[in-house]
This record gives structure tokens, sequence and C-alpha cells, in this order.
């Protein structure tokens, strides 16, 4: 008897060989299309637009025929939960300010940010602050997406994610304080930010205490981002990470666990291969997106160092090989990575990020027709 899309993510996540691959597309907030890409892939595939999914062309949800149609596995709900807040609201159609003070103007494909309240400010500025309430978030929402999950567990096999509800506390601190500010003041005071991480951690705990409850039983992992990296090394040394940032995501997953057995999955962008052990050490079991172009995140350095420790979750270079190479190419690389990182068990198949709008649908098909060919040797 064939194994079950949850029977397959299970032996993935116990470093056992699964019949076939896990497939993942749009199933975590991290592994999506955007939307010029996804309209093409519809295309090639003869089906229709459908107004409930390109009504927003921002939305990370996909049409569930695409899904189908590529023998997806993944199914995703949940999504960052913001409170209500007198200084967030529209400025124009192309700005805005966030519950948090963060001003951000649409630039044709991302909301880039142009200011941040706290840049400069002392740790007087921090406990005078409007902190966001968590207590104002929309609470029948969360009860929605508990409903939506709890239809997908009992009515489908689909493996679900529960979408992260909140943001990292890293990029929560180079949003608020400005990237060169918080990265500086990391070195410069220390003491500030780890104030500053306090009052973030007071929003995600209780955030975390409403939502995890009602999504947390229907689930089969969860997700959260913070980027920790560029293209080339960590933003901060593991010493740095592990006095700043370590104890803050330990006790988030911490935290996390004490109301769903889902698995947690995190994503940083770049170069984090020094910072894998720690990212362990906090309780993080699947890792995303491995960006193979990025120094040291080639798929057999992180198998060989890793590969028994932790899942990997992506992988599929979105940034060369995806874009630029033919079909058969994408087909010859996609096996390449697979037959390194599916060794033994322990990987997620998905692109190394969302799918950009340099990548042609063909493209797409060719990777996600490799990976659901593929047959993992099994011992």
């Amino acid at each position: 008897m064939a194994q079950s899309r949850r029977e397959r993510f299970k032996e993935t996540m116990e470093h056992r060989t699964p019949e076939r691959l896990v497939l993942d597309l749009g199933g975590c907030p991290l592994s999506g299309i955007a939307a010029k890409p996804r309209a093409a892939l519809m295309d090639l595939l003869g089906l229709d637009p459908d107004p409930a999914y390109t009504s927003d062309a921002n939305s990370t949800r996909l049409d569930e025929r695409l899904l189908r149609a590529l023998d997806i596995d993944t199914r995703a709900v949940g999504e960052i939960l913001f409170p209500q807040s007198e200084q967030a609201g529209r400025v124009s159609d192309v700005e805005t300010i966030d519950p948090w003070g963060v001003r951000r103007r649409f630039t044709g494909r991302h909301w880039d940010i142009v200011y941040s309240p706290l840049a400069n400010a002392t740790a007087e500025d921090l406990e005078a602050y409007p902190w966001p309430d968590p207590e104002s978030i929309d609470t029948a929402r969360i009860e929605r997406f508990g409903e939506v999950a709890r239809k997908l567990y009992e009515e489908t096999d689909y493996v679900i994610c529960g979408e992260h509800p909140i943001f990292g506390v890293l990029e929560m601190g180079c949003w608020v304080c400005g990237y060169e500010t918080f990265l500086t003041q990391m070195i410069a005071e220390p003491d500030f930010v780890l104030r500053f991480f306090d009052h973030v951690f007071e929003f995600q705990r209780r955030v975390i205490e409403l939502y995890y409850p009602v999504v947390g039983p229907y689930i089969h992992f969860t997700s959260s981002g913070d980027d920790f990296a560029t293209q080339l090394a960590s933003f901060i040394s593991p010493a740095m990470f592990r006095r700043l940032i370590k104890p803050y995501m330990t006790e988030r997953i911490q935290l996390t666990r004490k109301y769903t057995r889902a698995a947690f999955l995190h994503h940083s962008c770049g170069n984090v291969f020094h910072l894998i052990r720690d990212l362990i050490d906090c309780g993080v079991e699947i890792l995303n997106p491995i960006q193979p172009c990025a120094p040291e995140m080639e798929a057999e350095s992180l198998k060989s160092a890793y590969g028994e420790r932790i899942v990997f979750h992506g992988g599929i270079d979105t940034q060369e090989v995806l874009p630029r190479a033919t079909p058969n190419e994408v087909e010859e690389s996609t096996h390449d990575t697979i037959a390194v990182l599916a060794k033994d068990g322990g990987y997620v198949f998905a692109a190394a990020h969302e799918i950009q709008d340099d990548v042609p649908p063909e493209n797409v098909m060719a990777a996600f027709r490799a990976a659901r060919e593929f047959v993992p040797a099994r011992s």
C-alpha cells in the first residue's frame, strides 16, 4: 500500500526515506510563487484565472487547482496577526504605517521601509513608546483559521502548516529602529537591544498563547522567519547570536510547543552555516530555504555537517537555475540537488525561496516534475 502524504512527512522528519518526496509550493509563507509566474503557470496548465485567488496580487494563497495539478502535499493556514493601533493606517494608495509605527512605500513589487520610528532611540524612549496591545487582535480571525485547519486535518491527507503569527525579534529591531542603527546597537548598546527584545517578546508570548491553542492541534509544522544573514555571511557573529537572539528564539519555540506537536521550521536567507548548530539548540527542526548560491550552503556541505540533526526544506536555486536554465537543465540540477539532500530522508522539496517574476513557467514545471518522479533509494 502506498504511503500517505502525512506518512511520508513523518518518515522525512524521522530521517527515514519515504517512498517519494514531500512536495511543497505555497504550503508555508516562504515557499510561494509571485503573481506573474503564478499566472503564467496557470496558463501553461490550461487553467483559467479564479477571481478568488487573483483579486489580491499580493496574496500568497495559491489556487487549489494549481496545487492539485502539481500534486503538492502541503497546505497552509493562518498568517501574521496585526493588533489594532492608533498609529497604524493608510497614508496613501502607495504608503502605509503599521501598528509598530513603521512606514512603508510600495515600489512596484515590495513595500519598502521609508521611516523607522525608533531610529536613534534611547532606553527611555523604549519605555515611553506606544507598543501594540496583543489583546486588540481579532480573535474571531484566529477561530476561522482554526476551523480551516480542522477541516483540512479531518477531511484531507495534506500536510498542514500553521503559518507564523508573529515576526522575528531581529527583523523587528531592524524595521522599527532601522537596519544600520540596530545592527550597530547590537555591538555598542546590547542592553538597549535586550530591552527592545523584551518588549517584542512580551507581545510574541501573548500572540502565541492566543493562536496556537486554536490552530495547533491540527497542524504538522509551523514556521518562523527572521533573516540572520547576507549572501556571504551572517549579520552577526555566532557569539552575538547566542547572547542576544538565541534566548528569545528558544523561549518562543518552547512556548509554541506547549500548544502543538507540530515541527518547527525556521527561515533565514543567506549563509547561516555557522548558526545552524545554535538554531538546532533553539529547537528548530526544519531549515529553510537552503540558498545554494551562498557560500557554505551547498547541498553537500549541509548534508555532511547537519544531515542527521535537521530537516532541509528548499534548495532549488532561484537565483541562477530556475530563471536562466533550460527546462532540461532545471531537471538535471533539481535531480542532483535532491539526490544529495534527500539521501536517508530529512528533505522537503521546495524552491530556495518564493519563485520570482523572472522564472519561466516551463522551468517551474520541470523542477516539480523532476521532484515528483524522483524515487529515493530506500535501504
